[in-house]
């Protein structure tokens, strides 16, 4: 088993959570938040991946001959896709009502939303 798709999720986090740290545009926040999301694309497609394995839908193999791989996992990822795609579609809706109230996008900016 190989570490290797592991090291590229955590890789791709921690790009995406530098990104967000450093950020000074919710726009550009929001596109870091979608890159964090997208290494747990890698993550879950890693963990359900078998060597030499065939799609579980398959009749005419028998039991035990061969690996197979994990649907679940792959719903997971579908359903991650998913969420993914709504949240940043959300996300970007409220930078835009942001945007019309406030003018701005910088979150330095924004002053009325400070305690």
């Amino acid at each position: 088993m190989s570490v290797l798709p592991y090291a590229i999720a955590g890789w791709i986090f921690i790009i995406g959570v530098y990104g967000l740290a450093t950020s000074r545009n919710l726009i550009h926040a929001v596109g870091c938040l979608a890159v964090c999301q997208s290494s747990t694309y890698v993550l879950l497609l890693s963990v359900g991946y078998r060597d030499g394995g065939t799609a579980p839908v398959f009749s005419d193999l028998q039991p035990g001959s061969r690996p197979l791989v994990d649907p679940i996992v792959q719903a997971l990822a579908l359903t991650d896709v998913v969420v993914g795609a709504t949240l940043t579609a959300l996300l970007l809706a409220l930078v835009v009502q942001v945007d019309k109230r406030h003018g701005t996008v910088d979150p330095d900016e924004l002053s009325e939303l400070r305690g």
